[in-house]
Order: structure tokens, then sequence, then C-alpha cells
């Protein structure tokens, strides 16, 4: 079973204050290719994550303009996290239940990467289907 160590360390997460615009994110999430920013002060703490959807959601449909608008204003604050050592069936787990797409991963307060869940193989979402199918039957 991977370890969430495994799935990334090779992932530099790009990082943003608080202070910069929806539009320096988007255009940093476009050219990286990448669905999600995260947020820190300036000793590189956690502070929000800045995704796709918060972009749709809290910016375009509340009718925000995206160059005024801070980060600070419309991350989703102190999001959940997990260490290194977790597996990936856990991080698969944890974005079900909680209805999200990635999930910082840090150790001791410190950023060591981000997993989405594009960076699962197959068999692994294969797995959590398959337990949440046993759930269903049992309850």
């Amino acid at each position: 079973m991977r370890h969430l160590s495994d799935v990334s360390c090779h992932k530099c997460p790009f990082t943003l204050p608080p202070t910069a615009t929806v539009r320096d994110a988007c255009r940093e999430m476009r050219d990286r290719r990448i669905g999600a920013i995260l947020v820190t002060d300036e000793k590189g703490r956690l502070l929000g994550i800045f995704t796709g959807r918060d972009a749709v959601g809290r910016v375009l449909a509340a009718g925000k303009n995206a160059a005024k608008t801070k980060l600070a204003d419309v991350m989703t604050a102190n999001p959940t996290t997990m260490p290194p050592n977790k597996t990936a069936i856990d991080a698969l787990r944890l974005m079900w239940d909680g209805g999200f797409r990635h999930i910082p991963v840090t150790e001791n307060e410190a950023i060591v990467g981000i997993v989405s869940r594009g960076d699962f193989h197959a068999h692994e979402a294969t797995r959590l289907e398959e337990e949440r199918e046993i759930w269903e039957h049992l309850r």
C-alpha cells in the first residue's frame, strides 16, 4: 500500500500569500497546470487552500472581481491536512467523505506536499469503491 510520502514526494506545492489576487492565482494554476494553490503566511505556514472550485463558486458565481479579490477572502481557511505516513486509501477516503479533491500533506506543521484525486492509481480508487459497496450492504 502506497503512503502519501510516495505520492507527493516529487511535488513542490505552489504557494501564494493571502494578499495575492484571485486573478494571479488563476493564472498560476493555468500556467502550471495545477488545480490548487496553498495559501501561506510569510513563514510558510499553511493558512488555506484555493482551488478551481473556489474560483468558480466563490468568485465568478458570486460576481466578484478576480483582479481585486484577495485569496484571503475566498480561500478555504484551515484546510484538512494529512501526514505523509498515511496511505493513499486514507487520503481517498478523506476526500470522498469531505467532498474535496486536494489534501495538503504536512508534517510538524510544515508543508511537505499536496495530493489530488488524479495522483492515485486506478486500483486504489477501485479498492475505495469496493469498501463503499461493502459498507452500503452492511447498513
